[in-house]
């Protein structure tokens, strides 16, 4: 074994002695989600069976395509949790249903913040998640998808996903959950915060072309960087999700994934079943691997983008994998095969959506398919060659 791989078990060693396993917080007996699950598995609605939310976009589609307009409604008030979360089910129903989830999360959390049953932390926890949904339901946002289970998964929509010709979702990393889905301070930081600067610099590049972007922040992300960040076991997990969203979207749109950090190792192992053709192109930036050594081993027919900032620490991260642990070669190197662009003007491992950087303008050129106004990372070396 070489000195470096011996130095990256070193390192992966260490991050577990310090950090620890992720303690995941599945739902109990008396979790909302589980028990919705329940009661609309043993549900009917006009003498018919409901059918199984993991059954797929298309046939979820037929499913609601047959009943009338009182009859959507009619489930979406008795099953918001669920009719929020199923890919294939309108738009306006998901975001109906997902406002009233919502309501139903603050009322409880705004109980629990102020019941002498829960300790000082377990109020202050109660009290800033009731808080993040008030946030939620605030200026007719959007969401395309809530779970308050654990930690909690959401992604919410800019734009007109409906009618858009071409959607971008954003797939953040490592820490993601309902309450850092958004912050005040460097907005760009968070999913949030990237999704919207990105829709508002494609409207600016080209308001003719309708656009709309997903901050994704709906699988279950791994804690610090513990075991779980230095595996692919909740990046399998979370491509199944994503790829089942994908399935999902307008047929008729171009897609982009845009991948950070722990994201973009998810984005290489969902890209092999990513839906037909209608992704274009992948862009990981902050990468630690995507869990493979080479881009053609993705197999996908997506365009694969890579960028990295000279202050991000990620660079220092050792780009291999040894038993399953590390996520393959750095997507930036040349042996790799990525298309590298410039992230001039980013700061940090959270910085590529910060306004007026390089990164940035690239995520919106990509987005919009004018690669000929990409910038590559090398001015002297061309990285659209082959692209229309």
């Amino acid at each position: 074994m070489s000195i470096r791989a011996l130095l990256a078990l070193s390192v992966v060693f260490i991050m577990l002695a310090t950090t620890g396993w992720t303690a995941l917080r599945p739902g109990g007996a008396g979790d909302p989600r589980a028990a919705a699950l329940s009661s609309w598995r043993h549900g009917t609605i006009a003498s018919h069976k409901l059918p199984d939310p993991d059954s797929g976009a298309r046939t979820i589609a037929r499913f609601f395509a047959s009943l009338t307009g009182g009859q959507r409604l009619k489930l979406t008030e008795r099953y918001p949790l669920i009719v929020g979360n199923l890919n294939g089910a309108p738009l306006t129903l998901r975001y109906r249903a997902n406002h009233a989830a919502i309501e139903q999360a603050r009322t409880a959390e705004t109980a629990r913040s102020h019941s002498d049953q829960f300790t000082v932390a377990g109020r202050i926890d109660a009290a800033r998640r009731a808080a993040r949904y008030t946030s939620l339901l605030s200026d007719h946002r959007q969401i395309l998808s809530f779970d308050p289970t654990g930690a909690g998964r959401v992604a919410e929509v800019f734009g007109d996903l409906k009618a858009a010709e071409r959607v971008s979702v954003v797939v953040p990393g490592v820490d993601t959950n309902l309450l850092t889905f958004e912050r005040a301070t460097k907005s760009y930081a968070a999913p949030v915060g990237m999704a919207t600067a990105l829709y508002d610099a494609e409207r600016a590049a080209d308001p003719g072309v309708r656009t709309a972007v997903i901050a994704w922040a709906d699988y279950t992300t791994p804690t610090g960087l513990g075991l779980d960040a230095s595996t692919g076991n909740m990046a399998e997990r979370g491509a199944t999700r994503l790829n089942a969203l994908l399935s999902a979207l307008p047929q008729h749109a171009e897609v982009s994934l845009f991948c950070h950090s722990y994201g973009s190792v998810l984005c290489g192992v969902a890209a092999p079943d990513l839906p037909g053709r209608s992704v274009s192109d992948i862009t990981v930036f902050g990468s630690p691997g995507m869990r493979v050594q080479r881009a053609s081993q993705l197999h996908t027919s997506a365009h694969v983008w890579a960028a990295r900032d000279s202050s991000d620490w990620i660079s220092d991260v050792p780009h291999l994998e040894i038993a399953g642990l590390g996520h393959g070669a750095d997507p930036v190197n040349d042996s790799f095969g990525a298309r590298v662009i410039s992230a001039a003007g980013a700061s940090g491992h959270p910085g590529y959506f910060a306004p007026g950087t390089t990164s940035l303008a690239n995520f919106t050129q990509i987005a919009l398919g004018n690669y000929a106004a990409v910038a590559c990372q090398d001015a002297d070396r061309t990285c659209t060659s082959g692209l229309a």
